[in-house]
Parts: structure tokens; sequence; C-alpha cells
């Protein structure tokens, strides 16, 4: 049996472009909390992205599987890379800025790493790896304990619950590989669909909806957000794991840090300490060195 060749340039300029849409993400999740519950705006999101992505599939002449073990991968899929993560950061959002938020949750593949090299060992673990790992906890540790140092409060809290979401993230990209057998079209369609039956009957019970006066600037936001920051992404991300990698298709993490950071100067005219952006720049240096692929001999 021939193995496909990957085509690595645009495997990474596809990299490159999943960075770009997951780090504008935390700008839109800012705007549409601005008049949305986190919850209802996950919802929302969800329910969009599962639409556009239904009407791919369906474009592409596939179909949804029917089995019970794809349904229960879809669901607990969607709780790591969907409904339980979004819903995590959007909360924490509401009292973390979109840049911090960004860096955060973007120390997924040091997750990756630990899950990969403690529990299930299914990539390589070089000591680079290992030195990446622990640097960018380091950097992690920084920037959490300036405020932790001045404050126990919610705002360390909301960090801390943020950078959960990072863990989860990260365990997700390990087993989407449990998908390689559909098309990442399917996947990501399967996925937002178990996260919408979840997130709209929580929507309606926690928040009631019907009695929330949205601004047409965040459901623009949000429009935004299911389209691109999720459908097309989740395109791209399942396609990554399947062609590079787990850990490598986690290394757009460093990139998208420095998107969401940029836009949240820009965007919300948020600041960063000198002692977080110390921390901010050992973080993406550790995620670098867990993510450059080691030299051929």
């Amino acid at each position: 049996m021939t193995v496909p060749q990957i085509n690595r340039p645009k495997e990474y300029l596809l990299l490159i472009l999943l960075a770009c849409l997951w780090g504008s993400s935390y700008m839109f999740t800012k705007m549409g909390l601005e008049s949305l519950p986190p919850t209802t705006l996950v919802a929302l999101r969800v329910s969009f992205a599962s639409l556009i992505l239904l009407l791919v599939i369906w474009r592409q002449g596939y179909r949804l599987p029917t089995t019970r073990t794809d349904w229960w991968n879809f669901f607990v899929q969607s709780f790591l890379n969907g409904f339980g993560a979004w819903t995590l950061v959007a909360w924490g959002q509401q009292f973390v800025d979109s840049g911090l938020a960004t860096v955060l949750n973007s120390t997924s593949p040091i997750f990756v790493f630990l899950i990969t090299w403690l529990i299930t060992r299914h990539e390589t673990v070089t000591f680079r790896k290992i030195a990446g790992a622990f640097i960018g906890l380091a950097g992690v540790i920084l920037i959490i304990g300036v405020d932790a140092l001045q404050s126990l409060g919610q705002q360390v809290f909301a960090q801390l619950v943020i950078l959960l979401a990072a863990m989860l993230f990260g365990y997700a990209a390990i087993r989407g590989k449990k998908f390689a057998h559909l098309p990442s079209t399917v996947t990501a369609a399967g996925v937002m669909i178990m996260a919408s039956a979840v997130l709209v009957p929580a929507s309606l019970i926690v928040d009631q909806p019907w009695t929330l006066e949205p601004s047409l600037r965040s459901l623009a936001a949000v429009m935004v957000l299911g389209t691109f920051g999720t459908a097309i992404a989740l395109l791209i991300y399942f396609r990554l794991i399947n062609t590079l990698g787990s850990m490598n298709a986690a290394s757009q993490s460093y990139l998208r840090m420095g998107v969401g950071v940029i836009l949240g100067i820009l965007i919300f005219g948020e600041q960063l300490s000198l002692t977080v952006a110390i921390g901010v720049a050992i973080a993406i240096l550790g995620v670098a060195l867990i993510n450059i692929p080691a030299r051929k001999p």
C-alpha cells in the first residue's frame, strides 16, 4: 500500500492560517461577551459552526457515521475541544484581557507533550522537548504569579480556568487520531453537533436567551467566530492532526500567542507589564522547543 506524500509547505501554511484564525478568536469572544453571557455565546458559536459544517459535508457527498463508538468519541471530543474548553475560556475572558487569555490558552502544546511523555507515549520524546515543557511551564508560572502575588482573587482564578481549558485542548489534540478513518469535515461536523446538543439546552436553562438584548457588534462577532474561528478552523485542525501529528498541529499555539496579544493591544488597548511580557516570551520559547522538528542524521 502506497503512503500518500504530504505537501509540507502547504500544511505549514495551513498551520499559520489556523494560528491566525484561533489567535483572533479571543478578540471576537471578548466582543461577544460585551452583551452575551458565556454559555449562550458558545452555544451560538457551535450551532452556527454546525450548520456550516453540515452544508460542507453535504456538498462533498459525505454522510455522518452511524456507529455508537463514533458518536461517543464525538461527544468526548466536543467536551475537550468544544463546549467544555470554550465555555471555560469564555467565562475566564470576563475577567482576563484577550491577549493574556490567548497566551494562557496557547500553552496546550506543553500539556500535549506532558501527556505524551507521561501517559500515552505515542510520539518521540527528546531532551529538547522535555526542556521546552519545563521552560514553558516556567513562563506560565511567571505570568500567573504576578497576579497571584498581588491577590488570590477572581483574576487569578479566571487565569487558572483558562489554563485548564488549555489542558483540555492538549488532550483533544492527542485524541484527534481516533478520527483518522473519517474525513476531517465529517469529524468537525460531528464534534460541533454534539457540542450544540449540550450547549443549546444549557443556554435555554441557564441564560434564558429570550430575555437578553445582545448588541449588533456582539452578534456579528459570534457569527465571525462561528464561521472562521470554529468551522473553518476545525476543518484545518483535524486535517493537520492527520498530516503533521498532534504535537505539530498544536504548535500553532505559539504563533497564535503573538496574534492574540497584538490584536488585544490594537483593538482593546490592552497592556502587558514587563514581567508578564517576559513570561510570554519564555512560554513561547518553551512551546517552540517542543515543536521544532529534530534534524535527521
